[in-house]
């Protein structure tokens, strides 16, 4: 009994898979603008955003001066949006609040394009030029919307971003410290300070700073050495001056003892010499 039950009601639903597939198939080849617009306004309104957007890529460039344009392009960018095509969604919303400067949808468009953005940002430890360019367009959006009831969600978001970017920095700095790449190390990390002044790692980061000022110093040819050794007592003075009672200082205050007589050693040598 469940077989013969079975099969007509399988048979049924093929049918009607067939024949909606067909429906569409029908339009898509129809070469009928006026069917193939309409159906794709259909289509995203019941948020079948994939077939809304085959059908728009068929009639969009054919709309300039057309009165449904503005909603036309509107939908086609969320299309993208929707099927996580996010590089292209980022493109056509910033594209249409770019065309439509009138529209009632172009704040809402400027903020997708940002948000779009903000989707493809990735790990930090990979290449940040996605959050950068969310960090951009969120700017840009609270510019020219300052009134907007989105402005607080593009300022978490581009602090979220830009945290995102601190840790970019940071594992930089942390690798060539790691390497044994010292003055690259001092060097990543003071532009870590300079760009990042409010970083919760401010405290590791000088840290870091002093100690690979002092191993830089260490490892220097002998007519470097004092000249590195100086760096690293002015460095670890810095460090201890910000945070005379942190977690570092008892070692950062042993490294500059360390450096204070390194640095003599090394100029009475050269004194000698």
């Amino acid at each position: 009994m469940r077989k013969t039950f079975g099969w007509p009601l399988l048979l049924a639903l093929v049918f009607l898979a067939s024949s909606c597939k067909s429906n569409f198939e029908k339009t898509r080849t129809s070469g009928n603008a006026e069917l193939i617009l309409n159906t794709a306004f259909k289509y995203y309104e019941k948020k079948n955003y994939q077939r809304a957007l085959t059908l728009f890529e068929l009639v969009i460039n054919t709309l300039r001066g057309d009165s449904r344009a503005e909603k036309a392009y509107y939908e086609y960018a969320q299309c993208h949006y929707h099927t996580k095509q996010y590089l292209l969604a980022a493109f056509y919303f910033k594209n249409f609040s770019n065309t439509f400067t009138n529209s009632p949808l172009r704040e809402d468009a400027a903020y997708m394009s940002a948000y779009s953005n903000y989707q493809l940002a990735p790990s930090f430890r990979l290449d940040q030029s996605a959050s950068e360019s969310a960090i951009e367009e969120f700017q840009v959006f609270v510019n020219l919307f300052p009134t907007s009831s989105k402005v607080a969600q593009c300022n978490q978001l581009i602090d979220e971003l830009r945290r995102k970017l601190e840790q970019k920095a940071f594992a930089e700095g942390q690798l060539y410290y790691d390497l044994r790449q010292y003055q690259s190390a001092v060097i990543s990390f003071d532009n870590l300070l300079r760009d990042y002044p409010e970083s919760p790692d401010v405290e590791r980061v000088r840290y870091l700073i002093a100690k690979a000022s002092f191993l830089l110093a260490e490892n220097s040819v002998v007519e470097k050495k004092a000249e590195r050794y100086g760096e690293s007592v002015t460095r670890c003075t810095d460090f201890l001056e910000k945070y005379p009672s942190g977690k570092y200082a008892k070692e950062i205050k042993t490294i500059r003892k360390e450096a204070e007589i390194g640095q003599k050693v090394v100029r009475k040598k050269l004194k000698n010499t």
